[in-house]
């Protein structure tokens, strides 16, 4: 494991956990957000629990990198569903920015760890 991949791996879990937990404890932030996106706002909470588990998953690969692959499978599929939600209901760009730039990070962290998905437990 590099540096690199140490750092982006430990910024992503701090993302997902807090936001993950924002979106469960219904900060109005987030609730604006689905309201905006069309999105009723129980599917909030199960997004919320979604990136707490890619979290934790995140958290397990500081001991099993394999861990790391699946987490970005996990959180790249929501995190496309989300630029998908912001495209859909045509957002400016500096509402769906943060799902993009957060989309591309978790792929580049994907990327550096996909033997793991071959070799989950390595």
């Amino acid at each position: 494991m590099t540096v690199f991949s140490i750092v982006l791996q430990s910024l992503l879990v701090l993302y997902y956990a807090f936001s993950g937990g924002a979106k469960i404890a219904g900060a109005k932030y987030w609730a604006d957000i689905f309201k905006n996106l069309g999105l009723p706002q129980w599917f909030r909470v199960v997004t919320g629990i979604v990136q707490l588990a890619g979290a934790v998953l995140l958290i397990i690969g500081y001991w099993y990198a394999g861990a790391v692959a699946w987490a970005g499978v996990w959180l790249g599929i929501t995190m496309l569903l989300a630029c998908l939600a912001h495209f859909r209901v045509k957002d400016p760009i500096g509402k769906t920015a943060p799902a993009i730039v957060f989309t591309a990070l978790i792929i580049i962290l994907t990327i550096i760890h996909a033997d793991g998905l071959i070799l989950p437990l390595s």
